[in-house]
């Protein structure tokens, strides 16, 4: 299961994003987007997550996963789609010289951290 793989690195990457002098902070949540060709499925990566995250400093940390479609555009005739399956040619004019716009991400784009009131009162 590679989503053990990468679940440890999206731990080691929003780690090492916490500034020193913030730390000890609390992360409550990390986002992620995820394309559907990317070859991960989400339910996975969270399980695996949840697992490797025990003991670290995003330990409850909730992994946000947004699902990126896979969306194709047509070279020729500039028509955009979001495909459902495999796909040869542009639904509009046949042609088979299309690429790929999204679908195969795999990116962390936010880690929200507990504000520094809350964590201050809840010391308290």
């Amino acid at each position: 299961m590679h989503e053990m793989g990468i679940a440890m690195q999206i731990i080691e990457i929003a780690v090492a994003s916490i500034p020193e002098a913030m730390k000890p902070v609390s992360v409550e949540k990390i986002h992620v987007n995820v394309g559907k060709l990317s070859a991960v499925i989400p339910d996975n990566l969270k399980f695996c997550f949840e697992v490797a995250s025990k003991d670290t400093d995003v330990a409850g940390a909730e992994l946000c996963i947004r699902e990126i479609p896979v969306v194709a555009e047509c070279n020729d005739c500039q028509f955009n789609w979001t495909l459902n399956g495999p796909a040869f040619q542009c639904q509009s004019c046949q042609s088979g010289n299309i690429r790929i716009l999204s679908g195969q991400e795999l990116d962390i784009v936010s880690i929200e951290i507990e504000e520094q009131e809350n964590r201050l009162k809840n010391e308290e």
